[in-house]
């Protein structure tokens, strides 16, 4: 279980293997965090909570990611621990509810890797194979 980078041309390709949606998503959001900065240098002193609702598994994986984006480029916030609960179908509709654990960017504790402008469709995958969920996306950067 865990995480990959792929080889593509201009952005970051990522590969995400979990037992469970949960902890599939979970590492979307650390490969995402090891992008931006060195997820081990942040202290989880920040809790931040959300619930996402979407019609399919890919939506759902977007606005996690932007999520994360957004929390970073808005709020100045890293995050180091992601906690995804309730990965479900329920009443024709995806829902999932979330907790991402982190502090505020200090530009002397935490480095600067890439900025990551947007979470994309393009070359996105959600399967399973050999009783595991993959995800596959591609972070603009």
């Amino acid at each position: 279980m865990g995480y990959r980078f792929l080889e593509h041309t201009a952005d970051v390709y990522v590969s995400v293997n979990g037992s469970t949606l949960e902890e599939a998503f979970e590492y979307a959001a650390l490969a995402t965090m090891e992008v931006i900065t060195d997820p081990e240098k942040v202290d989880p002193h920040t809790s931040v909570a959300f619930s996402v609702e979407s019609e399919d598994l890919e939506s759902m994986l977007y606005l996690w990611v932007e999520e994360i984006i957004i929390s970073v480029d808005a709020d100045g916030l890293l995050f180091n621990d992601f906690k995804v609960s309730n990965v479900s179908y329920i009443e024709n509709k995806w829902i999932m509810s979330a907790k991402m654990l982190g502090e505020r960017f200090n530009p002397d504790k935490h480095e600067q890797r890439q900025h990551v402008k947007a979470v994309t469709y393009h070359m996105m995958e959600i399967y399973i194979e050999k009783g595991n969920y993959v995800l596959k996306f591609v972070l603009d950067v």
